[in-house]
């Protein structure tokens, strides 16, 4: 099998954020960045080279391939802000409604900016899914 591309790597966050180009978004991470900090109560790592995480879990699937990937997590792009592990939490069905303005994908959570969206809610899905990740699956 083939192993996967996004693994934690050594490079620190706070350098990944400041060279974020645009404005907005290198604000937004870093903001995001104390917030799944203080929620998870873990350290950041880059998983690759443009996503911040906060825990991790081992995944397998019903095909045996398996692997670690951050419990949440999200990576300033230059359209949007990729959210992870947002959308896994049994409350996160809820609670996207009184989100704001987002877009979901198959395992992300895409806003424009942090101020289109309820910072309290997003803190909840943060907890919520965060604890769903690592209670359900059973990590340390």
């Amino acid at each position: 099998m083939t192993e996967n591309k996004t693994q934690p790597t050594d490079r620190t966050v706070e350098d990944f954020l400041a060279a974020v180009e645009h404005p907005v978004r290198r604000e937004d991470g870093f903001e995001l960045l104390d917030l799944m900090r203080r929620i998870t109560g873990q350290e950041a790592v880059m998983w690759g080279p443009t996503i911040v995480g906060f825990g991790s879990y081992h995944y397998r699937y019903e095909s045996g391939r398996d692997g670690d990937a951050a419990a949440v997590g999200f990576s300033p792009r230059k359209a949007n802000l990729a959210l992870y592990g947002l959308t896994y939490g049994p409350d996160a069905g809820h609670l996207l409604p009184r989100l704001g303005k987002h877009k979901t994908g198959a395992a992300c959570l895409y806003i424009s900016k942090l101020d289109d969206v309820d910072r309290e809610v997003l803190a909840e899905m943060v907890r919520t899914g965060y604890g769903h990740v690592m209670a359900e699956l059973h990590q340390p």
